[in-house]
């Protein structure tokens, strides 16, 4: 099964908060690597979009905390446990993976750690919801262009 494209049915989340408007959905593994590398772009995230990024993490709820604190984080986080249930739902096939969606649908699909994805992500979101727009990684922050999940 390949990752939901731009205009699929975006599935709910078990836990996650619910609201109106866009959502970022960052699906991550605590030892992921690239995950960790990732984890300071999402509380960017946080920080120009306060709630509106949920963190689907594929660990116990423990772990997700602990990795939360350590890698500052910054974002709310549910549990997606064995059998991954949201993660196959949305055909997750490798971490970090970053969908926006509203209105029920895929909007944007980001799959591992891509600079020009994060801030077309972030670019969309302020957009659908009249925020400044927000640049979330540039070359200052140290982190590669890409990188593999």
């Amino acid at each position: 099964m390949s990752p939901l494209q731009v205009g699929d049915v975006a599935p709910e989340v078990p836990g996650s908060p619910t609201g109106d408007g866009p959502r970022g959905l960052f699906f991550y593994k605590v030892t992921c690597p690239t995950c960790q590398m990732a984890a300071p772009t999402m509380a960017r995230f946080e920080q120009a979009f306060p709630g509106r990024v949920v963190g689907v993490g594929q660990d116990p709820k423990s772990a997700l905390a602990r990795f939360t604190e350590e890698f500052r984080l910054g974002i709310e986080s549910v549990e997606d446990a064995p059998p991954y249930t949201a993660s196959d739902a949305y055909a997750v096939e490798s971490v970090p993976t970053l969908y926006l969606v509203d209105d029920g649908r895929v909007l944007d699909v980001v799959g591992a750690w891509d600079r020009d994805g994060f801030n077309r992500v972030a670019a969309s979101l302020a957009e659908r919801l009249g925020a400044e727009h927000t640049v979330v990684s540039t070359p200052a922050d140290g982190l590669p262009e890409f990188q593999p999940g």
